[in-house]
């Protein structure tokens, strides 16, 4: 009988490792990749909001966090740091240029009616931050809708309790500090979890056309109104300053010279005083020392009078001579 070969067949490859071996293999692959895939990192700018079977659980903060794989929880990132803003009448690019399209008209965001029954074109944007990020998610579905809708309605009560000219004008702010608190009060009624820290009016202009001209041209005097204002003050400022000045300076001077005569008509009058004591004692001497003494002072040293003699109508000049100022 011939000999069988019982050789390896060629081509044949057998597995050195048991199927046993290979299914723990398998098995802790698949528990390594699980545990994997449950780390997340939260961003610094963010929040993430862990489901457990659909069924809120926690939030956690920024970092490398753990959740439960296979679908079990899941996580929804948000932005909770970041500012948003929303445009209003009006649309930006990434680059912050505002985009101007045939196609894309926003003027039903922007056109409202005034106190004074007037149609005025308003631009705004809001600026919000999340702070809530699990009322974010789950109170409210169209957030975005939401938000536009209420800062609409706030914004067109605020323009509709003013006139046009305090719109354009002087309300601009009190509008922007009350568009907050009004936002504010409406979307925390909602439970939005927001916080809106910017409501800032952007373009106020009239409707294009005719109306828009004729605005434009009262700006324009209500502009060189204030022009002439500030002119009339600024001369304001600087003459009334310079004659109040003067004025002082004139008061000052005549109270000097009050005060001048007041002292010399003292002295004079304590002089004539002691003159007065003096005569009452001895009238004659005083008297003639009077004379002597108004003489002196007339035809003193270096004086020169003229005597007119009336009936020869000329004068006779009388001066002094000497050093001793005696008259001759």
């Amino acid at each position: 009988m011939p000999e069988r070969d019982v050789s390896p067949e060629k081509g044949v490859i057998k597995f050195p490792m048991k199927p046993k071996f290979i299914w723990i293999i398998l098995i802790v692959v698949i528990a390594a990749f699980s545990i994997l895939s449950g780390v997340y990192v939260v961003d610094q700018t963010e929040e993430a909001v862990v489901l457990t079977l659909g069924r809120y659980s926690r939030t956690t903060g920024p970092g490398l966090q753990y959740k439960i794989p296979l679908g079990i929880e899941r996580v929804y990132k948000v932005p909770t740091k970041v500012i948003q803003t929303m445009q209003f009448g009006f649309r930006t690019d990434s680059a912050g240029i505002t985009t101007i399209y045939s196609q894309k008209d926003y003027s039903h965001e922007s056109i409202m009616l005034t106190g004074d029954l007037n149609i005025v074109d308003v631009s705004w944007i809001i600026q919000y931050r999340i702070v809530d990020p699990k009322a974010w998610l789950f109170n409210v579905n169209n957030k975005e809708k939401t938000i536009r809708d209420v800062s609409q309605s706030a914004i067109n009560q605020l323009v509709g309790d003013r006139a046009i000219l305090n719109v354009i004008g002087s309300e601009r702010t009190n509008i922007e500090d009350a568009g907050i608190q009004m936002i504010q009060k409406t979307l925390d009624s909602y439970g939005m979890g927001i916080q809106v820290t910017t409501v800032k009016l952007q373009n106020i202009v009239p409707p294009a056309g005719e109306v828009q001209d004729a605005f434009e041209d009262v700006n324009k005097a209500i502009q060189d109104m204030n022009r002439l204002i500030n002119e009339g003050k600024e001369a304001y400022n600087t003459e009334i300053p310079k004659a109040t000045g003067q004025a002082q300076q004139l008061i000052q001077v005549a109270e000097g010279y009050a005060t001048e005569r007041v002292n010399r008509a003292t002295g004079d009058t304590a002089r004539f005083a002691a003159v007065l004591e003096e005569y009452e004692k001895s009238p004659a001497i005083t008297r003639d020392r009077l004379y002597y003494e108004m003489i002196e002072e007339v035809f003193g040293k270096g004086s020169s009078v003229d005597i007119v003699d009336k009936n020869l109508q000329n004068f006779v000049p009388f001066k002094a001579v000497g050093s001793t100022g005696g008259v001759q």
